[in-house]
């Protein structure tokens, strides 16, 4: 059985900002509606420079994200944006175990668009 004494010596864990990127632009892609995150679809999105799109700033166990998405024509925008907030916040959380504190969400269009 672990203790919390075992737990402190297995030794520290970081999360390159690249991973929170690529997480939240990954999560924006799940709910109906997103055409594109950071200027790539969801089929170029993949690449680094699209990762690097999505700033974040994590502080301790919290983060901070800036994201722009492309919305579908036909989509509320407040519904499709609030659900891109949810999704990122929950996803941060389940998967790396960060609170988010913000989720800014820009709607443009995307350049291919």
């Amino acid at each position: 059985m672990n203790t919390n004494e075992d737990k402190k010596n297995l030794g520290e864990i970081y999360i390159a900002d690249e991973v929170v990127s690529a997480i939240a632009g990954l999560a924006a892609f799940e709910v109906e509606g997103v055409n594109a995150v950071a200027g790539k679809p969801a089929e170029t999105f993949n690449s680094k420079n699209a990762y690097k799109k999505v700033k974040v700033q994590v502080v301790g166990a919290f983060v901070y994200v800036d994201m722009s998405v492309d919305i579908k024509y036909g989509y509320s925008i407040p519904k499709v944006t609030r659900q891109v907030q949810e999704r990122v916040i929950n996803a941060l959380w389940n998967m790396i175990g960060l609170t988010c504190k913000e989720v800014n969400v820009k709607v443009v269009v995307a350049p291919d668009a």
